[in-house]
Parts: C-alpha cells; structure tokens; sequence
C-alpha cells in the first residue's frame, strides 16, 4: 500500500528531472551554436578577462562564411571547351586537366575563394569559373582563357644580364613612349579625369610595391593623385595617395605539437596524445624557458634553429583561430593552448608596435624592361612539346608498386625526345605546363622507343593530377567564352543587406503570428526556430558551405517549413485538447500524430531538392543545399526541442492553464 502511494511522487519527480535536463540541453545547443556562428562577442569578452585578471577561457576559431560570387562581388566566366579532335573516351580526362590547369591560374591572380567546375550535359563540355574579389573581367579572360601549354625545357647555357647596344635602343624608345602616356594619365588625372584605379587598401612603408615611393613622403605630402609616376619591375604606374593610418605589429614565437591528419602534419601521434603533451609544455611555460622549449618541442619545421620564432606578423598573416589568440595577449605574455588546422600551439608574444600604413590606388601601364628584350629565363625551350605527345597515363612499379607517369609519344615526338634525353645524358630536363615546373627528371640514359617514365615520390592521387596536366597541355582542347560577367562588390553587399533584412523581416512576421495566434506555444516555436537558425550557420561554417543569394532564399523557405512542422503539431494538439486529454498526454499525442504528415511532406520536399542538387546549375545546387540541410534540421527541431519546451512548461501549475495554449478556453 505504501509502495502505490510513494509511487506517483517518484514519477514526478523523475518527469520534472527529465524535463529540467531537456531544457538545459536545449540551453547548451543555443550556447554552442550561437557561438560557434557568431564567436565575436565571446573572443572579444575573453580578451577582456585575460587582461583584466590574466587568465581566461580559450577562444573560439572565426573563420568567417564563406560569401559566393553575388554576395562578395567578382567575376564570372562560361567556358565551352571544344572537344571535336579528342576521342570520346579522352573528354573527362582531358576536361579535368583543364580545371586543374584554370585553378591554379585562378590561384595565380591571388583569388583565394575562386571556384572552378566543370559540367557534361548533352554533348556540351563546360567550365564555370567564379573569382570573388576579380573587378577586371578582361584581365581575368586573358589569364584564364588560354589553351593549356606543355613544353620541354633544358637549363640555359648562359643567361645575358646585359642588352647589347641594339636591344637598349629599342628599351630606351620603348620607355620613353611608356613615359609619356603614363604622365598623359597622371595630368588627366589630376585634373579630374575619370581613372580605373585599382585599389590597394592600407600598406606598411616596406610594402615591396610602394616602399620606394613612400621613402620620399614627408609631412607636407598630401593626398590625391602623386606628381610623378612611379616605375616597379615591369611597369609604370600612376599613384593616388588616400590617406594615412597605422596598425598594430607583432613579435611572436610559438610552439607547435601537431597530430595525425592535422595540415602538413608528419607526426602519426592521435589528437588526444598532441593535447597531453601541450598541455604538460604549457604547464612548463615561461618567458625565460619558452624559446628552448620551442627548440626541444616544436614540430614546427626548423623550430630546432629559429625557437619558433615567427619574427613580424601583422594581421591577416595567419590563420584565424592562430591571429585573434595572438592578438589578444598583451606584450610579455603566454597563450593558452589554441587549436588551428595545423594542430595545437601555445603563443608567446614579446612586444608589439604601432607602425604607419598608407592607402593607395594606382593605375598601371607597361614598361620594357630587360627581360623583354633579352632572354634572361634560365630554362631555354626544346623542340618537343606537348604537341608531340600522344598520351600521359599512371602506372606502378612491378617491385615496390609506387605509381609514376608513363608518357607515349608521337613519331615526331619519339624521334625529338630519343635525341633530346641522348644529347642531356645525367642532365635535367625541365617539363613545364603553363609556365610552371610540372616535374624536372634528370636523364640517366638515351631512350628510344617512343615512350617515357617520369618517377619520383608520387602519392597516387599526385600521379593521377600530373598525368590529367600532361594530357591537358597534350590534348589540343581549345576553350572559347560562352558568357561573362561582372559584379561589383558595392552591388554584392547590397544584395547581401537587402537579403538580411527580407530574412529578418520574414522571421518578425513569422514570429508575430505565430505568438498571437498560438499564444504559448507559438512562442516556444520562435524560440526554435532561433535554435534553427543558430545550428544552420554553425553547419555553414563547420561544412564550408558557400552562401550565396539563392542559399539564403533556400535558408528562408526551410524557416517556413520548420514552422508548417510546428503548425501541424500546434492543430493536432488543439484536438488533443478538445477530446478531453490533459495536456502532457495531448502534447505527446499530438507529436506522434502529426509526425506522418510531417515526414510525408518533407520527404516529397527532399526528393526534389536532391534532383536540384544533383543535376542543377551552381546557382540551383546553392539553393538545394540549404534547403536540405534546413529540413533536417527543421524535423530535429519541429519534434524534438519544441516538443520538450512544450512538455516543460505544461508541468508548471502557472502555465497549465490553458488560456496559454492556443488560445483555448
């Protein structure tokens, strides 16, 4: 008797503690993601603790979305590779080589969120190329657009440093006629004359473009267009001073303990072993023991000679996580532990300095230089080149099976390389695509035959990507634009606000209706949803996922999925209600009836996203992509955190009235 008696209080005590742990799990999700989304305000108070008392919890990583090309601005490229002399069996391979070589064009222009791919559809070969930050859509053809070019090259004998009397003739004409077009542009432009500067931003006095020029600054200079134009290497340029402002340097030495699968990371120890052992070197930090345990310590590469030091380093030289750690620390301090891609490090900071930075834009012109008119290269062309080859492919070595590239040349070809390798016997011979060193073998016998093998320390996939090069500056794939265009970073941050401000006024209207017409339980839906919205943008960044103008329409639509989940549960409970359940029972029941019609509908919504996803456009996939990753994590949200917060609240005696629920009487 007394057991059924104590029995009802032990329940409640058991749902009240269940409820409790649900709410604060919940809690803790809106913590972590919201900060993980939006770190800023945490990195920034901690900063303030750690010099207030001197110690303080470690950062967060902010490395920031990643904004496509509408939203950042640049420029976009179509490409249509022309594949009629290539056999059918060879376009994939031969349009990859293409992408690979683009990219790292792409690379070279110094873009570092460039994306380059490649589509197949109905006989059409195409490559889409995004450069975010590129204005000069011109410039970016040029340097993209070119067929791929293989050459076979063997060290120069001799390089000349000097012109003969001749060659400076014709440098002398040449820049006399630069000169004067350059100072025709600066007179323009002092007079007002409209100029397509390229900005600079703020640069320090050692900037290796501006250094010169800044040494003649004194205080009388002002801004505006530079009297005078300014010669760097291969051009003239026309100068705009902007203005005058400083930032922060520092000197820093740290010590690195990497693990298995962090970047560029040799070590095999498990993450778990490299935090135990930073965190004993930390335990052991300081001032007076930190560069010899650096020296000791550090898997940094050289960090035996330099004690770790990373001499100057301003901001925006490191990775992210590394920066706001450093930055944060006062002169003469050590970091706690931080973790970045590269592994875990501890940071000394020894001192910083305030130093003047200068803003600039400046217009650029041509200007002859030796290297123009004399072959100062010191690799010198051969007859063979990417013309006289048939194929590029891998292959494994029969012994220690390590991959290399074997190479099948044409007759020609196989006549040129038979006398090129027999005339370089125990020499080098450079193979370039683009330009750039591809692999530079050294010749140890004549080869006839018509074939080659490139050997070296080939990874699989590095065999792989070498062999597509060749194929690519081998295969004569010609690629003509199909479309260009240009977006201003002016119009990409427009876009950008007017996209927030739709997503926030979505979410007001929303979140208004849903409190005055559900009262209660609306308002947990918002609180929800704002979960919802925190887990989004934490799997943005956590993914790497590319927001784009059509990511956020798909972001907006999945919030009006997730509170249709919320609405068909909110209905069902108003049933529950009315048949004279109480209201934990009709809050449970209502969940696990709307449940079908909730997976039913999101089911038939995934299906075509996934078709959009899979055979869409890159702007189609941006809109699927969110909206996929915003339906799961709707259903996560609709069935398990607004069902918990509405089981929570219903146990309270004030709020199981159910004036509060729905409106009911």
């Amino acid at each position: 008797m007394s057991f059924r008696l104590h029995l009802p209080k032990l329940s409640v005590s058991r749902s009240a503690r269940q409820s409790f742990t649900r709410v604060f799990a919940i809690f803790m999700l809106l913590v972590v993601t919201g900060l993980t989304a939006f770190p800023a305000p945490w990195n920034t108070a901690m900063g303030a603790v750690k010099n207030k008392i001197g110690w303080s919890l470690p950062n967060i990583p902010d490395n920031g979305f990643t904004l496509g090309l509408d939203l950042k601005g640049g420029v976009h490229l179509v490409y249509e590779a022309d594949m009629s002399a290539i056999p059918a069996a060879d376009r994939a391979s031969a349009l990859n080589g293409v992408r690979d070589v683009i990219e790292r064009r792409a690379n070279s222009l110094g873009v570092s969120e460039s994306r380059v791919e490649t589509t197949i559809a109905d006989g059409h070969y195409r490559v889409i190329i995004e450069l975010p930050g590129i204005q000069d859509a011109a410039e970016a053809t040029k340097s993209i657009g070119e067929t791929p070019v293989l050459q076979f090259k063997t060290p120069t004998a001799k390089t000349p440093t000097e012109a003969t009397p001749e060659q400076q003739i014709q440098i002398d004409a040449d820049q006399k006629a630069q000169r004067s077009a350059a100072v025709d542009i600066m007179n323009g432009a002092i007079k007002g004359d409209e100029v397509a500067w390229t900005y600079d931003g703020f640069v320090a006095a050692d900037d290796s473009f501006y250094a010169n020029l800044i040494k003649t600054f004194t205080r009388k200079t002002r801004v505006g267009v530079v009297k005078g134009v300014y010669e760097n290497g291969s051009t003239i340029n026309v100068v705009k001073y902007m203005s005058q402002g400083s930032e922060e340097t520092v000197e820093a030495s740290h010590i690195l303990v990497c693990f298995a699968g962090a970047t560029k990371c040799t070590q095999t120890r498990t993450k778990e072993e490299a935090k135990t052992v930073i965190d004993g070197l930390k335990a052991q930090a300081t001032e007076a023991n930190f560069a010899d345990l650096a020296k000791a310590n550090s898997d940094e590469p050289g960090a035996a000679t330099s004690a770790g030091s990373l001499g100057t380093v301003k901001k925006g030289m490191m990775v992210q996580s590394f920066e706001d750690a450093l930055f944060a620390l006062q002169d003469g301090t050590i970091s706690d532990v931080v973790e970045s891609e590269f592994g875990y490090h501890i940071i000394y900071r020894t001192s910083s300095k305030k130093v003047p930075t200068y803003e600039f834009s400046h217009f650029e012109m041509p200007w002859t230089t030796l290297s123009d008119v004399v072959n100062t290269d010191p690799w010198e062309n051969t007859e063979l080149s990417g013309k006289d080859i048939k194929s590029a492919s891998v292959a494994f070595d029969q012994q220690t099976n390590a991959p290399f590239i074997s190479l099948t040349f044409n007759a020609e070809g196989a006549e040129l390389f038979g006398k090129l390798t027999a005339a370089n016997v125990g020499q080098v011979i450079g193979i370039f695509l683009d330009g750039e060193p591809v692999t530079t073998p050294v010749v140890n016998q004549a080869i006839y035959g018509g074939t080659a093998q490139i050997t070296g320390n080939f990874t699989l996939a590095e065999a792989k990507t070498t062999a597509e090069r060749l194929n690519a500056g081998a295969l004569p794939v010609p690629i003509n634009v199909l479309s260009q265009q240009t977006i201003g970073p002016t119009l990409g941050q427009a876009s950008l606000d007017a996209s927030l401000k739709a997503a926030f006024i979505a979410f007001l209207l929303i979140s208004l209706f849903m409190v005055l017409y559900y009262r209660l339980p609306g308002f947990l839906a918002i609180v929800a949803l704002l979960i919802y919205s925190a887990i989004n943008l934490t799997l943005y960044k956590i993914f790497g996922v590319t927001i784009t103008l059509s990511g956020i329409a798909g972001f907006v639509l999945s919030v009006g999925i997730a509170v249709d989940a919320n609405v068909l549960i909110f209905e069902r409970l108003k049933e529950e209600l009315w048949s004279g359940r109480d209201l934990p029972t009709a809050i449970v029941e209502a969940a696990k009836r709307a449940w079908p019609s909730i997976r039913d509908g999101n089911a038939t919504t995934l299906i075509a996203t996934f078709i959009l996803f899979t055979m869409g456009t890159s702007f189609i996939k941006g809109f699927a992509l969110t909206l996929m990753i915003g339906i799961f994590v709707s259903l996560f949200c609709a069935m398990v955190i607004t069902r918990s917060l509405l089981l929570a609240v219903s146990r309270r005696p004030s709020l199981k009235k159910r004036l509060f629920f729905l409106g009911l009487k």
